[in-house]
């Protein structure tokens, strides 16, 4: 009988004789293509055309690199500062306009009434600013009326304002605060109320007459439409009462109420102004006017009272008298006058003389010439001359027996 012989160790090693051969064969083929690639050379243009790819089996030296060259930092440079502002536009200097100096004798403009009358006055003193012939005197009182005459009484303050300044026409714009209870004699009136229109229809025609009897043309202004629907309504009622009344007594109307409402008759705050433009005309309250506004509102006066005033009002008025003409008065002491001469006279020379000239002589008869001359008479004509026309006279009947 055979005796088995136990394999088991060399399978194993057989084993790890594999496995370390597989590992090997994988880690060949990296190491020659590392190899192969460090001897292939590079190909030129020529390599193309002459020849072929090559293995170089020469060792190659590394390759070293190359030190780089070290940059030296520069300094930021400075970017240029640009000033992207831009230099102001240089503005015409302002020229003041000289201020018109108003005459000894201008015409005074009067006017009288509230808080309105006064910025009337301002837009007035602007209209008539450069018109030398007429002054602008704004006597209005803010918070006065014709209802409370315990706080200002008009109809006793108005007459002594005429007889100070002795204006050549009156301005009333009174009203806006007349929207309160009245007071009367007999009793206290409402406001809206029929005994108040008819008190206050009564102070209005007496307030006019002041200013009528005294032959000053009178310019009443009515009231404009307020913010407040109540207010406009009022005084559209109110400026109904003041035309009539005003009219009545020979003053004139000025009806102010389409400069400061729209097509459809409501209360504006900005529009036009004299020149057009559009501005605001009232203030925040609704009640009040601006600069414009006040202007604009004597734009209505200022045509009428122009009118009234007539050349007056003029821009161009100036007044000639001695202060504007100091130029032309007489001289103090007489001018001697030299009689004009003539460079090329000859009788400057004596070049009207002869030498030697004596002065003719005296004849005590007239020559043909003198007679001629002096007396218009001709000598006769020698006899027998062409221009002798006398006929010969007749001989006598002696003479001829004689001959």
């Amino acid at each position: 009988m055979t005796k088995k012989t136990d394999r088991t160790p060399i399978r194993w090693l057989v084993l790890a004789l594999a496995a370390i051969s597989l590992c090997l064969g994988a880690l060949a083929p990296v190491h020659m293509a590392e190899a192969q690639e460090q001897r292939y050379q590079r190909r030129s243009i020529l390599d193309f055309f002459l020849g072929r790819r090559y293995l170089d089996d020469g060792p190659q030296a590394p390759d070293v690199p190359q030190p780089r060259r070290q940059q030296r930092k520069r300094p930021p440079q400075q970017k240029a500062i640009v000033n992207t502002r831009t230099a102001p536009p240089i503005r015409a200097p302002v020229q003041e306009e000289p201020v018109v100096q108003k005459l000894g004798d201008a015409k005074k403009i009067l006017i009288v009434g509230d808080f309105l009358a006064s910025g009337l006055g301002d837009g007035l003193t602007a209209a008539f600013e450069t018109s030398p012939g007429v002054v602008v005197e704004a006597r209005g009182n803010v918070s006065s009326g014709l209802v409370r005459d315990d706080y200002y009484d008009w109809p006793e303050q108005l007459p002594k304002m005429i007889d100070e300044l002795k204006p050549a026409m009156v301005v009333v714009m009174i009203g806006a605060n007349d929207r309160q209870q009245m007071v009367t004699d007999t009793a206290k009136e409402k406001f809206r109320t029929d005994g108040w229109f008819s008190e206050y229809r009564r102070r209005v025609l007496s307030f006019g007459k002041e200013v009528t009897d005294r032959k000053i043309p009178l310019l009443w202004v009515g009231l404009p439409a307020f913010e407040s629907d109540q207010m406009t309504a009022d005084a559209v009622q109110m400026n109904q009462l003041y035309r009539n009344q005003v009219e009545s007594i020979g003053g004139e109307f000025v009806d102010i109420w389409d400069g400061f409402v729209d097509e459809n008759s409501n209360f504006i705050v900005t529009g036009s102004d004299v020149n057009g433009q559009q501005v605001r005309l009232r203030t925040s309250d609704g009640i009040n006017l601006t600069q414009a506004g006040r202007r604009k509102l004597a734009f209505y006066v200022e045509k009428p009272a122009r009118r009234i005033l007539g050349t007056q009002a003029s821009p161009d008025l100036v007044r000639l008298d001695e202060s504007n003409l100091p130029g032309l008065g007489l001289p103090t002491n007489p001018v001697e006058h030299t009689v004009p001469i003539s460079l090329s006279d000859p009788n400057l020379d004596g070049g009207a003389e002869l030498l030697g000239a004596r002065p003719p002589p005296m004849t005590l008869t007239r020559s043909p010439r003198d007679l001629l001359v002096e007396q218009g008479e001709m000598t006769p004509a020698p006899p027998g001359r062409v221009d002798d026309y006398r006929l010969p006279t007749a001989k006598t009947p002696a003479e001829v027996s004689v001959k």
